[in-house]
């Protein structure tokens, strides 16, 4: 309860007043970022603060206007689309259980856990399945039926246990929001994301059933995930006043329900949490370096695009973002 209200106080105070940044010092930190060579793999990189951009700065030929695949950051718009399905009444809420949604693709016999895994759980990547991501990734996309091949996965935990993280929990909810919105995943996020200025989803993988692929290879440019990125900072309200996402829901996706075992970052529904600059940072993460970060206190919204080609965490790519977000905040708090 205490962690829900001061996510709670921390969407409040981003509807208070904040100052730009009239020195210039954010700007001329992005423009020295093009010779750092640990940031070889970056791309683009945009700060906004209070729904104003401040700094857009692209690199090596790169526009942040560009479709780019933001990869596994596209499991917080994912989790978006569930909140909203709950709030029009399609879903039940975090508890529901997901089998009676996917009776047709459960395994037969089955592991009767099955039976208890939630919305929530798939969320929080809870679900106690065998993880498919990582090496087990490629036989997963190989299969015939990939939400089939998620359900006939081994338990690798009960339900609600520790975090596995796993692409294949938001494909199925992806399935999921498929059958109960009598339209694909991406028909109802143009439907209900689409009153939101700058959004846009491009190009995005489907499964063998025609299924869009929850978490991963959807295609956007580094300004429409901004665009996104400032509808959860503004507490689920696009710039009309229009409440497109449920400002609990936020709040419930920015609460910790799990920590990963790779970083010990706290994640709640499709969004990890940490400090950086002194300062709470919900963000979204995706292989390469595809990064939302959003910083209540400060009203500051940043996006990072980089290259594809290879991970961003073993290799330390990711915390030397983290650094450069760190470095932002120090730049906007000193002004």
């Amino acid at each position: 309860m205490i962690r829900l209200m001061a996510t709670v106080l921390a969407l409040l105070l981003s509807f208070l007043p904040a100052a730009a940044d009239p020195s210039g010092a954010v700007p001329d930190l992005l423009d020295g970022l093009a010779d750092r060579e640990e940031l070889k793999p970056l791309k683009t990189v945009i700060v906004a603060r209070d729904g104003e951009t401040i700094a857009e700065k692209g690199y090596r030929g790169h526009s942040p206007g560009e479709s780019t695949n933001i990869k596994s950051a596209s499991k917080s718009v994912v989790s978006a689309l569930v909140g909203i399905a709950i709030d029009k009444g399609l879903l039940d809420g975090p508890e529901q259980k997901i089998a009676p949604l996917l009776k047709e693709d459960l395994p037969s016999p089955a592991d009767p856990r099955i039976n208890d895994i939630t919305i929530g759980n798939l969320l929080s990547m809870q679900a106690g399945l065998g993880r498919l991501s990582g090496p087990n990734y490629g036989r997963w996309v190989s299969s015939r039926n990939w939400v089939r091949f998620a359900l006939a996965q081994p338990f690798a935990d009960d339900p609600g246990g520790r975090m596995l993280y796993s692409t294949a929990s938001t494909h199925l909810l992806s399935a999921i929001l498929t059958k109960v919105g009598g339209k694909s995943t991406l028909a109802l996020a143009r439907d209900w994301l689409g009153p939101l200025q700058g959004f846009r989803i491009g190009a995005w993988e489907r499964d063998p059933q025609g299924i869009y692929l929850g978490g991963n290879q959807m295609a956007m440019s580094a300004r429409s995930l901004l665009a996104f990125g400032e509808l959860y900072r503004t507490g689920g309200r696009t710039g009309d006043g229009r409440q497109i996402v449920p400002a609990d829901w936020i709040a419930l996706s920015w609460q910790p329900h799990t920590n990963s075992y790779f970083s010990g970052d706290a994640y709640g529904y499709g969004w990890f949490a940490r400090q950086i600059g002194g300062e709470t940072v919900h963000f979204a993460w995706g292989y390469g370096g595809q990064m939302l970060y959003i910083v209540p206190a400060l009203k500051l919204t940043v996006v990072m695009t980089s290259e594809e080609s290879g991970p961003s965490a073993r290799n330390g790519y990711r915390d030397a973002l983290h650094g450069v977000l760190g470095e932002i905040v120090s730049a906007v708090k000193a002004d």
